[in-house]
């Protein structure tokens, strides 16, 4: 009887102490975490905090905490925190360069709902991209709206109608002068001079 209770003990005592291990790294982690919380409050009581800084930083302290506490418990299973470490910067970069290499995309599609959305023109309008106030820019009627760029219509100067894509992100970029409606004089430079 005594060989079988210490042969029990041998195989689960290793077991029982690291659940007792990661029980109390989590009971510290809850208790740290209510004792910061608790002395935050205090001092927004003491001193006049905003609210609007107060709710991130315990946020911040909470996140930091449990993450703590979730890289000593699993330390105790045999994950290294470099190992951790390692992999989460590396996942990181590679979301970093991600977001980078798409932010064209998604400024444009962002773009796209704010003109759809607002309405600084519409299909028809007439519109041009001002590269300084002295200096004109890409003008012609709006043909279409899409996700990603808007097509203007372009008058050449042989009378000829190029389609022009633009980015939707420009027309927040720069300065936009806009005219509603169907007046082909304003589009039209030489009707203009005709007159």
């Amino acid at each position: 009887m005594n060989d079988t209770l210490l042969r029990l003990a041998d195989e689960w005592g290793a077991q029982l102490l690291l659940l007792g291990q990661v029980v109390l790294i989590l009971v510290v982690a809850y208790v740290l975490q209510r004792l910061t919380t608790r002395a935050i409050t205090g001092l927004s009581e003491r001193y006049p905090l905003p609210p609007e800084l107060l709710l991130p930083v315990r946020g911040g302290v909470r996140w930091f905490i449990l993450g703590g506490a979730l890289i000593m418990v699993l330390e105790r299973f045999g994950v290294s925190a470099t190992v951790l470490w390692t992999a989460f910067s590396g996942f990181v970069a590679v979301a970093a360069v991600a977001f980078f290499a798409i932010w064209s995309v998604l400024s444009n599609l962002l773009c796209a709902v704010m003109i759809l959305t607002v309405g600084p023109f519409r299909i028809g309008d007439v519109v041009e991209i001002v590269d300084t106030t002295d200096k004109p820019g890409i003008k012609g009627r709006v043909a279409a709206i899409n996700l990603l760029y808007t097509s203007l219509e372009e008058t050449a100067e042989s009378g000829a109608i190029n389609l022009v894509h633009i980015p939707n992100s420009m027309f927040f970029q720069k300065a936009v002068r806009r005219w509603r409606g169907s007046d082909l004089s304003v589009f039209n430079p030489t009707n203009n001079q005709e007159k």
